[in-house]
């Protein structure tokens, strides 16, 4: 059993009801933990890709993902192309 202060549960309770408590509070510590994981998994991953490993992303990732969908809808007029004639 874990104390909560009780203006702790007094807001809890104004999320949900009584008999749900316990289930919000499990929900709730579940999500924090993934939290961090994501956190630490973040922090381990920091400087793991470089400028020289990947040159396609010097102007930023939205660009590269810009240019990637430039080149499918060149393929398609391509083989649109390709079609007509």
């Amino acid at each position: 059993m874990v104390p909560y202060p009780p203006e702790v549960i007094a807001e809890i309770d104004k999320i949900v009801s009584q008999g749900d408590r316990t289930a919000f509070l499990v929900d709730l510590a579940k999500r924090e933990i993934k939290l961090n994981r994501q956190r630490n998994a973040l922090r381990a991953a920091k400087g793991a890709w470089t400028q020289e490993d990947h040159p396609e992303l010097a102007q930023g990732a939205a660009q590269w993902v810009r240019d990637i969908r430039q080149e499918s809808v060149k393929r398609f007029e391509k083989i649109e192309h390709h079609r007509e004639a």
